[in-house]
């Protein structure tokens, strides 16, 4: 689950979801959450997986000299940051240079940077045009996982490419289908793109701010068990 504070993120896992994908200003797509949202977070959550953004800007994907030194610094941070209970720890990240191909000279400092922490390449991977290959770029640099909707509007209308990815990287990297799953279509989205994990938001209005819609991540893990 996609989401954008502490209280969120314990909703999510309250509600059954198996990890949390932590960001600030999901307005923007999601950037890198400060370290008291990460340092809480860490303290306050007691069995899923932590995947942290790190993204100093909304916009495009491009990273200059100045941004890459953020993320490196954000990096540290999350890789130094006390985990008193054990969590699963891991960043989530991406860069495109200006042919929008992946930049694979500051993905690779920053892989290498991150350590032991797994890294998820974020959807940045579906504006890049030879997908294919892409893939086979970022199984060389050592990530854990990709998130994709198969360089579609939605991983329903992706579905052909998400399951020819899912293919073409077999046990060598996960493909996390991500982009307009809720509990009403999971199952489908499952079925046809062979995918093993979903990345989704649940998202409610409360008192003037967007929530996570707990009973929505109940039923998607219920839907999701269910096959």
């Amino acid at each position: 689950m996609c989401v954008g504070d502490v209280p969120s993120a314990l909703v999510a896992e309250a509600a059954g979801a198996d990890r949390v994908e932590l960001c600030a200003d999901l307005g923007q797509g999601g950037t890198t959450p400060g370290p008291g949202t990460i340092a809480v977070a860490l303290a306050s959550l007691r069995r899923v997986g932590v995947r942290v953004m790190v993204r100093p800007r909304g916009g495009n994907f491009r990273v200059s000299a100045v941004e890459e030194q953020i993320m490196l610094a954000d990096i540290e941070a999350i890789r130094d940051a006390p985990n008193p209970n054990g969590l699963t720890v891991g960043v989530v990240l991406g860069a495109l240079d200006a042919r929008g191909d992946l930049d694979l000279p500051v993905l690779r400092r920053l892989v290498a940077a991150a350590g032991p922490l797994p890294v998820t390449v974020h959807k940045a991977f579906d504006e890049v045009p030879e997908q294919l290959d892409a893939l086979e770029e970022i199984i060389a640099l050592g990530a854990d996982a990709v998130l994709t909707s198969g360089a579609a509007p939605t991983a329903l209308a992706g579905a052909e490419r998400l399951a020819e990815l899912r293919r073409r990287a077999g046990d060598r990297l996960r493909i996390i289908a991500g982009g307009g799953i809720r509990s009403h279509n999971v199952r489908e989205v499952l079925d046809r793109t062979g995918a093993r994990e979903v990345h989704l938001r649940a998202p409610v209005r409360r008192d003037g701010y967007e929530a996570t819609d707990g009973d929505e991540v109940r039923r998607v893990v219920a839907a999701v068990r269910a096959g």
